[in-house]
């Protein structure tokens, strides 16, 4: 499977959710992007054939057993990834990619600066779209949102991954996080 330039950026860019303005406490909000957000949190979107759904979701399980061994729980995280992925024309194998670098599939996961889940979304996020009852730890809305953020900078971006990948990160200029979720891109979810 041929993935696009854009939408393998889109896959890279979940962690960059706001820029420091005079240090951690502040941020300045994109307005751009929070529109984007409020908008993606209603929106839906899926496979369109049943035959390349089993396919993919098959090749796709078999992968991500080593870091998920329930074979149920593989399943509908690969559905909603694909579901998210495919509803901002992004390939899911690289939001799958960036999940592993981020959080190694723990829907649970903190980072050090406060973010969370599959794709470490920060929780600020959901008050400035006004839905602050949302969890960030239900997969469906943390794929949701890191997949709006993820296309957003990969639009942003739309010649350099490496680059929208380091948006998302919060690390641009630096290349390490984008290497990293190109290597597990090419190491694990692209199709062989």
């Amino acid at each position: 499977m041929r993935i696009r330039m854009k939408q393998f950026a889109a896959f890279l860019l979940l962690p960059l959710l706001y820029f420091p303005v005079q240090g951690p406490a502040q941020a300045s909000i994109d307005p751009a992007l929070k529109q984007l957000l409020k908008e993606a949190i209603e929106s839906d979107s899926g496979f369109v054939d049943r035959f390349d759904a089993q396919v993919w979701l098959l090749d796709m399980s078999r992968r991500l057993e080593q870091f998920v061994t329930s074979p149920a729980m593989r399943i509908q995280l690969l559905k909603q990834v694909h579901y998210e992925a495919k509803r901002v024309d992004i390939a899911p194998e690289l939001v799958l990619a960036v999940i592993e670098v981020e959080s190694r599939f723990d829907e649970f996961a903190i980072s050090v600066s406060g973010a969370r889940g599959l794709m470490q979304v920060m929780p600020f996020w959901l008050n400035e779209i006004g839905i602050s009852d949302k969890n960030l730890f239900k997969i469906r809305t943390n794929l949701r949102m890191g997949c709006t953020i993820l296309r957003y900078y990969i639009d942003m971006e739309p010649n350099d991954l490496g680059r929208a990948l380091a948006r998302y990160n919060g690390s641009l200029g630096k290349t390490v996080y984008p290497n990293k979720v190109i290597s597990a891109l090419h190491k694990n979810w692209f199709k062989q």
